[in-house]
């Protein structure tokens, strides 16, 4: 794979969007080098830390090329990055193309894909389309986290370039599949629990599927409870 040339980098701050709710999803443009190291990139903040952010996401990376498709259905916002709160951009990979655990050399930082997004109700809340979390989540279009192998100073002007592939298998885009659209399938459940670059938390949620049979109830994240989200 060719090193790929970085769009945009973004951070935000969290701020009150009403109700009690906090959101950083509203990110702005950075030029200058950033420190990233595993709690996230620089002084990047997150609207609710139980459910974002950490280790295992410490970067969200969505790719520049899904604007296209959401520029296609709604045609009176103009989409482009950071709309989905994504911290880096890049045009030349999608869910199709990277897999679960592998390795990427940004500046001085090694970063290793750790899970897809899980999208939630903050980009309704964002967009004013209520639907819209869901819409993402079964496009797939769903864009990818990272944990932070290698802290390190990283910017626009870095390329990101794949050093190590681990999960041949295991595309992005199909442990969507696996997780959103079939989350009863076994096979797909026991490819997600046995990969071990996969976040604990997918990984433990593809455990109790198998164990119990049952999906766990989805609407909280896609469409909010009064207090979800409330800061402490």
């Amino acid at each position: 794979m060719c090193a790929l040339v970085v769009n945009g980098v973004f951070i935000g701050k969290a701020e009150d969007i009403g109700g009690g709710l906090s959101s950083a999803i509203d990110k702005l443009p950075v030029d200058h080098r950033l420190w990233l190291w595993p709690q996230g990139l620089g002084s990047d903040e997150q609207g609710d830390p139980r459910f974002h952010g950490g280790p295992e996401r410490a970067l969200h990376h969505y790719p520049v090329e899904h604007y296209r498709y959401w520029r296609r259905h709604y045609r009176h916002l103009d989409w482009k990055a950071p709309s989905f709160g994504e911290n880096l951009s890049t045009c030349g990979l999608t869910e199709d193309q990277v897999c679960i655990g592998d390795i990427f050399r940004w500046g001085q930082a090694f970063i290793q894909v750790s899970q897809p997004r899980s999208p939630c109700y903050r980009l309704s809340r964002r967009w004013g389309i209520p639907s819209l979390p869901e819409e993402v989540q079964e496009s797939g279009r769903c864009g990818w986290f990272y944990r932070v192998l290698r802290p390190g100073y990283v910017s626009r002007e870095d390329a990101v370039e794949l050093i190590q592939r681990s999960y041949p298998g295991l595309t992005v885009a199909h442990a969507i599949r696996s997780f959103f659209h079939y989350p009863l399938e076994h096979a797909g459940l026991q490819q997600l629990q046995q990969c071990e670059a996969l976040s604990s938390r997918w990984r433990d949620t593809a455990a109790r599927r198998l164990s119990s049979g049952l999906v766990e109830d989805w609407n909280a994240r896609l469409f909010g409870l009064p207090l979800e989200g409330m800061r402490a």
